[in-house]
C-alpha cells in the first residue's frame, strides 16, 4: 500500500487539529474526576477550542511564533475569567480588574492549589486556572507546531500531549475513572498512527506490525500490572507534598471555656448569617481524654484528630436540612474554624490552601490562623436532631474510639448509680444528662472558691464527689462524656457556641460574643448518627438562690491542687488561642523546607514547562537535525550538511535564499543580504560574506570532486560552519535573533526543497555509491 497524496495545507492541518485535540481531550478527562463532576468542563473544552482555533488562524495566515504568543496571552485574559474565575467578571463575561490579578496569580498559584487540596476540588478561587492553562496551552502548542512544521518534523507536536498526560497523571486521583494504563496506551497508538500519515509513511505492513506490537503490549500490561502494582498504590503528586495537620500540637480548645466566659464575654468573637434556627456553631471536637485534658486523637477514620485538605467542594453522605452560612472573624483567634452542621462546599478565596476538615466531626481549622476581617462561606447540611423516642430500643454505634487515662473511680460509681434503672441505650445517655442539670450548680468561679478551672481527672472527681456539684459548661461535658463512656456508649466533647434563639429567628446576621460559648456531649446511635446532649446546669441554677436540706459546712473543704501530670502529658497553656510555633526539630524542618521547595517548584515551573513546551519542541528538533547532519553519513554527506545548515540558520534570520540556487548563487545572495548588518571583523565574529563563499566553493568541491574528503577536512569544514553561522547571529540585532530562535522557517524550507526534488525541479544533491545503496535499502 502507496502512502496516501498529500492532503492540501489547511485541509491537513484541521486533520491535526482534530487528531490532537482529541487525544488531549483524552488526557485531560482525568481532571473531571480532581475538580468534581462537570465544574471543570468549561475550563476545559474551552480551552481546547480557543487553542486548537488560535493555532489554525495563526496557520492561515501565517503569523509569527511571537505573534502567536502575543494573541494566546490577550485570547488568556479576556476569555479566560468566563471559563476559570466567572465570579470575577461582570455577568459571567466580561473581564474586569479583577479578572485580571486572579488570572495572572492564577498561572502561579493553582498549580499549588491543584497539588495540595484534596479532591474534589470544585470552582472556587482560582482552582480552575491550572486546567484551562493546561487546555488552552497544550491544544495551541500541538496543533501549532504541528502545522507550521512539514513532513516528519511535524510529528514533534506529539510530544505535548504526552507531556499533558504525564501531568494530569501527576495532579489526579489514586483512582482515576478511566486507568492511566488505558488512557496512555490510546494515546500512543492514536499519535503513532497520525505521526507516520504526516511523514507519508503509513503503510500497511507497517501499520499491521504496529497494531500487533501494540496488541502484545496492551495484553502484556494487562496481565502483568495488576501483579507488578498489586500492593503499591499509584504515585499521586499531592500525597507527597500534602503534610498531615496533627492538632495535638495546639492545646486543647475546652481549656479555653472559661476565657471566653470571664475576658471575651462582651467581645464579638464572628458574626454569622444564615444560620437555620436550632443549629449549634462547632469550634472543636474532642474525642481523647488523658487524665489532663480532652483533645483530639489520630487514627482511624471516626477519629476527631484525622483532618485532610479539601477543595471548595465536599460531599456529605448524611441527610438533613441544606443552608448557606456566611462567617466573618472578628476577635476570635487561634487555628479552630467556626462551621455548622456538616460542610458541602468552602469558599475562603485566597486562604483555601489552609483550610483542613474533619469529615466525621464536621470541624475545620485553618493552619495559618484566624485574623479579624476574615471572611468565609460554607454550604452545608444540618443533621435533623431525633428525639429519644426516635431513637427507642437503637443499640450503641459500634466505633474504634480512643481509650481514656486516668479515669476518676467516682466516675463510674456515679454512672452506674444514676442510670441503674435505664433500659435503653438513650435512656442511659439522658439519665446521666438529666442527672448533671438536676443536681448540678452553675458557677464561672466568680467571687468564691468552689468552681476551679479545668477538666482533668482531679477536677472531675471533685465536682462528683463533693456535696455539692458545682462548675460550668467545661466541667459538665467533661463529666458526661466520661460517664458515659463508662457505660459503653461513644461519646465526645464539642465546644461551640449557641447563639440566643431570638437572635437568629431574626434573620440578621447575628455577632456572637464569648457570652455564647457552650461545651456538650455527643453520644452515636445506630441508624441515628450522633446525637448531642447537654449537661449544663441553667445559668441561674447557683448555690445562691436554691434551697438546700443540707446546708454545707462552715468551712469549705479545701480542693487540693491536681497532681503533676506523667511525663508523657503535658498540662495546657492559659492561652490555648494562638496556633502553635512551627516545628523547630531538624528532621521536621528539613521535612518542610524540602516540601515548600517542592510546592514552590511546581508551581513555577509547572506553568512555565506547559508555556515553552513548543518552543522546546522547535529547539530540540533543530539541535538533532544539526547533530545528525554532523555526526551521520559519510564525509560528503556531512559537508553538505555543514552548507545546509548555513542555508537554514540564514532562512531562520529572514535572508533565506532561492530554493533552486546552486551554492555559488546562494552565497552570492547570502553576501549581499548580509552586507547590510557589516560591522568591524574580529577572530569571534569573521566577516560572513567572505565565509560564505569559501564554504560555498569548499562544499562543491567535495561533492563534485573525485574521492572522499578526508576526515580532518570534514572537522575542519564544520569549525568553519560554525564560525560562519556564529558571525550571521552576532551581524543582526537581538530581536531578529529572538525570532530565529522561536522560527520554524527552515523547518518548512526543508520540506519544500524535498518536494521539489520530488517533482524534478531542483537538482538532487550529488551522492556517493555508497549512500545509493543505503537508500535503496530502506
Amino acid at each position: 500500500m502507496s502512502p496516501a497524496p498529500p492532503a492540501r495545507p489547511f485541509a491537513r492541518a484541521v486533520v491535526d487539529a482534530v487528531v490532537l485535540v482529541g487525544v488531549l481531550a483524552l488526557v485531560l478527562y482525568p481532571l473531571l474526576d480532581v475538580y468534581g463532576g462537570t465544574v471543570a468542563l468549561p475550563a476545559i473544552a474551552g480551552g481546547l477550542v480557543l487553542g486548537s482555533g488560535l493555532a489554525l488562524v495563526a496557520a492561515w495566515r501565517r503569523w509569527s511564533a511571537l505573534g502567536v504568543v502575543a494573541s494566546a496571552v490577550a485570547v488568556y485574559v479576556l476569555a479566560g475569567g468566563a471559563l476559570a474565575a466567572p465570579t470575577t467578571t461582570f455577568a459571567g463575561v466580561v473581564p474586569s480588574a479583577q479578572t485580571f490579578v486572579a488570572l495572572a496569580r492564577g498561572a502561579v498559584t493553582s498549580w499549588a492549589q491543584v497539588v495540595t487540596l484534596q479532591p474534589p476540588l470544585g470552582r472556587s478561587g482560582t482552582v480552575l486556572v491550572a486546567a484551562l492553562l493546561l487546555a488552552f496551552v497544550g491544544s495551541l502548542g500541538a496543533v501549532a507546531t504541528a502545522t507550521r512544521l512539514r513532513g516528519a518534523a511535524a510529528s514533534a507536536a506529539a510530544v505535548i500531549p504526552v507531556t499533558v498526560l504525564v501531568v494530569v497523571i501527576l495532579l489526579g486521583t489514586a483512582n482515576p475513572t478511566v486507568p492511566p494504563l488505558v488512557t496512555g496506551l490510546v494515546t500512543v497508538v492514536v499519535l503513532l498512527a497520525w505521526a507516520a500519515w504526516r511523514a507519508g509513511t503509513l503503510r500497511a505492513r507497517r501499520f499491521v506490525a504496529a497494531g500487533a506490537l501494540v496488541a502484545v503490549a496492551l495484553g502484556a500490561g494487562a496481565a502483568g500490572a495488576p501483579a507488578v502494582v498489586a500492593d503499591e498504590p499509584r504515585f499521586v503528586l499531592r500525597d507527597v507534598l500534602t503534610p498531615p495537620f496533627d492538632p495535638r500540637d495546639y492545646a486543647s480548645p475546652l481549656s479555653a471555656y472559661r476565657k471566653y466566659l470571664k475576658q471575651l464575654d462582651e467581645e464579638t468573637l464572628f458574626t454569622v448569617s444564615g444560620l437555620p434556627q436550632g443549629a449549634r456553631v462547632r469550634l472543636a471536637t474532642l474525642d481523647h481524654f488523658d487524665g489532663v485534658v480532652w483533645n483530639v486523637a489520630a487514627g482511624g477514620a471516626e477519629s476527631s484528630g484525622e483532618f485532610r485538605r479539601v477543595g471548595g467542594e465536599n460531599p456529605v453522605s448524611v441527610p438533613g436540612a441544606p443552608a448557606h452560612v456566611e462567617f466573618t472573624i472578628d476577635a476570635l483567634t487561634g487555628v479552630w474554624l467556626p462551621t455548622v452542621g456538616l460542610a458541602s462546599g468552602f469558599d475562603l478565596g485566597s486562604r483555601a490552601s489552609q483550610l483542613r476538615y474533619n469529615d466525621a466531626t464536621g470541624a475545620a481549622v485553618m493552619t495559618g490562623g484566624l485574623s479579624a476581617g476574615m471572611r468565609y462561606d460554607l454550604d452545608v447540611v444540618v443533621p435533623r436532631v431525633p428525639e429519644d423516642a426516635e431513637v427507642g430500643t437503637a443499640e450503641p454505634a459500634d466505633l474504634q474510639q480512643p481509650s481514656m487515662q486516668a479515669v476518676p473511680d467516682v466516675v463510674g460509681t456515679t454512672a452506674a448509680d444514676v442510670a441503674r434503672d435505664a433500659g435503653q441505650a438513650v435512656e442511659v445517655a439522658r439519665a446521666l444528662s438529666q442527672f448533671l442539670i438536676d443536681d448540678g450548680f452553675y458557677s464561672d468561679g466568680e467571687g468564691d472558691e468552689l468552681s476551679l478551672s479545668g477538666h482533668g481527672s482531679d477536677r472531675i472527681a471533685t465536682l462528683l464527689g463533693d456535696q455539692m456539684m458545682i462548675g460550668n459548661g467545661e466541667q459538665y461535658a467533661s463529666a458526661l462524656a466520661l460517664m458515659a463512656r463508662e457505660m459503653g456508649l461513644p461519646a465526645r466533647v464539642v465546644l461551640g457556641f449557641v447563639p440566643a434563639e431570638e437572635d437568629v429567628a431574626s434573620d440578621e446576621p447575628v455577632a456572637v460574643t464569648g457570652d455564647d460559648v457552650e461545651a456538650w456531649v455527643e453520644i452515636a446511635f445506630q441508624g441515628h448518627g450522633w446525637v448531642p446532649f447537654d449537661a449544663t446546669p441553667p445559668r441561674e441554677q447557683t448555690p445562691d438562690n436554691k434551697d438546700q436540706e443540707t446546708e454545707p459546712e462552715d468551712e469549705p473543704q479545701v480542693v487540693q491542687p491536681p497532681p503533676p501530670p506523667p511525663d508523657s502529658v503535658t498540662p495546657p497553656d492559659v492561652d490555648t488561642e494562638q496556633p502553635a510555633p512551627e516545628p523547630g526539630d531538624d528532621e521536621t524542618g528539613s521535612s518542610a523546607l524540602w516540601r515548600t521547595v517542592v510546592v514552590v517548584a511546581a508551581s513555577v515551573l509547572l506553568p512555565l514547562l506547559v508555556l515553552a513546551s513548543p518552543f522546546l519542541v522547535i529547539a530540540a528538533i533543530k539541535a538533532r537535525r544539526r547533530r545528525r547532519r554532523r555526526r551521520r553519513g559519510d564525509a560528503v554527506t556531512r559537508v553538505a550538511g555543514g552548507w545546509a545548515e548555513v542555508l537554514d540558520t540564514a532562512t531562520d534570520l529572514r535572508h533565506p535564499v532561492p530554493a533552486l540556487a546552486t551554492r555559488n548563487e546562494s552565497a552570492r545572495a547570502l553576501a549581499a543580504a548580509f552586507a547590510a548588518h557589516a560591522q568591524p571583523t574580529s577572530r569571534r565574529h569573521p566577516d560572513v560574506a567572505g565565509q560564505v563563499t569559501t564554504l560555498a566553493r569548499s562544499a562543491d568541491r567535495a561533492v563534485f570532486g573525485p574521492g572522499e574528503p578526508a576526515p580532518e577536512h570534514v572537522q575542519t569544514y564544520w569549525a568553519e560552519v560554525d564560525r560562519t553561522v556564529a558571525a550571521m547571529w552576532h551581524a543582526v540585532g537581538w530581536r531578529r535573533r529572538v525570532r530565529a530562535r522561536l522560527s520554524t522557517a527552515s523547518l518548512r524550507r526543508g520540506g519544500r526543497v524535498r518536494r521539489a526534488h520530488r517533482a524534478g525541479l531542483a537538482p538532487e544533491p550529488a551522492v556517493t555509491p555508497a549512500r545509493r545503496a543505503r537508500e535503496e535499502n530502506r
